[in-house]
């Protein structure tokens, strides 16, 4: 190796070393990317290949993406879907399970992803995600069946 080379590695560090760090950083007005692990917000967001644009929370509502603390050390990203006062009921896109944590335990909102290598984030705001979060919500009663065809036809 000459001394122009340059040997770049990844290295995986635990979330419950790296997230209290990186919610340091958004409490101080940081907006933060990070790459997506895991195989909760499938079929649309995959481990590996998409990012995720964190902001602060300033306030939430159903349907939001957030990052949340849902026991000690163990942060997801999860869609919020139900909220009773300061009890907060969350469900993974590729999930058919809820997890729950209160309104504390939300770190972080999901401001946009970046999908599929694009340079430009789709915005949670936005209108194709808003469609998107609308329509996939209301398939729950069958999001089982379309997990699986999904698992089975395209992983």
């Amino acid at each position: 190796m000459s001394q122009h080379d340059i040997k770049v590695s990844k290295k995986q560090i635990a979330n419950a070393i790296l997230m209290p760090e990186i919610i340091k950083m958004i409490n101080e007005g940081h907006t933060i990317t990070l790459p997506l692990r895991g195989y909760s917000m499938r079929p649309f967001l995959e481990d590996g290949r998409d990012k995720v644009l964190l902001t602060a929370v300033n306030s939430i509502k159903k349907g939001d993406a957030v990052l949340a603390e849902v026991s000690e050390g163990h942060y997801v990203l999860h869609r919020i879907i139900a909220i009773n006062g300061d009890n907060i009921t969350l469900r993974g896109d590729g999930n058919i399970a809820n997890e729950h944590c209160k309104r504390d335990d939300i770190k972080a909102f999901a401001a946009g992803f970046y999908r599929k290598g694009r340079a430009t984030a789709d915005s949670t705001s936005g209108r194709k995600w808003r469609i998107y979060s609308y329509i996939w919500t209301k398939l729950y009663p069958i999001r089982r069946y379309l997990l699986f065809i999904y698992r089975h036809l395209f992983v």
